[in-house]
């Protein structure tokens, strides 16, 4: 298991759940289309759909 940098975009939202798409960098294309489910509160409270994620060390946090 990798602890760089992963970067994601919030595809949906599903209840207490965040459907996840893989990038292939902070304003790069998908590199994968299955949807990886995380929890909300792991996201920051600003997370929406069409939001950029980055995570490092487990970490969420909104890309600028």
């Amino acid at each position: 298991m990798s602890l760089e940098e992963a970067f994601y975009l919030v595809d949906a939202i599903d209840g207490d759940y965040a459907q996840l798409l893989l990038l292939d960098g902070p304003n790069g294309a998908l590199a994968d289309a299955e949807p990886c489910p995380v929890a909300r509160f792991l996201l920051p409270p600003e997370a929406d759909e069409g939001t950029r994620l980055v995570r490092h060390y487990f970490e969420y946090s909104l890309l600028p």
